[in-house]
């Protein structure tokens, strides 16, 4: 996950659907087209720039499918007592071809790695613009509301921060954890590697540490399992619907734990 904003020459060329100027073919006659474009330059208007963008791979639907923009905004951060920085993402969906709402969720980035988001629709807040319409308060608003909710997300970060687990939490957290990409019954691997911090910034025994440390390795398929007498290296995520789908069940998961 980048923090720098990207050009729009580097955001045609990781997804080029962001660009597309209509509808495809075969959507809805009650179907309104909202241009990303459009959106994506508004939100710079408010403060905010692209730091990634993202689409999924396409045949049918090609040049309309689902894509992805992170949002950052470089003035609203988040400083932790001990150092930790954490800045405040928007995630834009969108697709041309009918299949998909206009969707805003917003999310947390940690500076010190590159884990990708901490995502929480019931947390940080979401929303949905269906394709009936579109306008430039509507989304003034919607952001406006995302960026009153910051309080909420440190008090959820302090939250993780103050939980102290012993080993036998954080085991039945990692096992929990690991079910979000593999089958437990079928696959394994070790809970102990899987808890291994891969920088001194994550070791403790704090619920947000323990977080952390198991969702960069589920991201980034940094851990081997087990099926039956063969090893596998687990490989990371790429698909950003799957991406987000681990991080903010995961994040569902951890505040079951806080």
């Amino acid at each position: 996950m980048k923090n720098t904003p990207m050009t729009p020459d580097q955001i045609r060329k990781s997804a080029p659907s962001v660009y597309t100027d209509r509808p495809a073919g075969n959507v809805s006659k009650h179907y309104s087209y909202i241009s990303t474009e459009k959106v994506m330059n508004d939100m710079q208007s408010l403060g905010w720039n692209v730091v990634d963008a993202q689409e999924i791979k396409a045949r049918k639907s090609k040049g309309y499918q689902k894509h992805l923009l992170v949002f950052s905004n470089p003035e609203i951060q988040i400083e932790g007592s001990d150092g930790d920085v954490v800045f405040p993402r928007i995630l834009l969906t969108n697709s041309h071809d009918g299949k998909n709402a206009f969707t805003f969720t917003a999310g947390l980035f940690r500076l010190i790695c590159s884990n990708g988001l901490v995502i929480s629709d019931e947390e940080f807040g979401s929303m949905k613009i269906r394709h009936m319409g579109y306008d430039f308060e509507t989304l003034r608003s919607t952001i406006n509301e995302m960026v009153e909710k910051l309080p909420l997300t440190v008090e959820c970060m302090n939250k993780l921060k103050s939980k102290q687990m012993t080993w036998d939490e954080k085991e039945k957290f990692a096992l929990e954890a690991i079910g979000l990409r593999i089958d437990p019954k079928t696959q394994t691997i070790s809970i102990a590697e899987l808890l291994e911090p891969t920088r001194k910034e994550d070791q403790g025994d704090d619920l947000w540490s323990i977080y952390n440390v198991v969702q960069e390795k589920l991201i980034h398929g940094m851990y081997n399992y087990a099926n039956g007498e063969k090893v596998r290296k687990s490989r990371p995520i790429k698909n950003f619907q799957q991406n987000m789908k681990v991080n903010s069940d995961l994040y569902k998961l951890a505040l079951q734990y806080a």
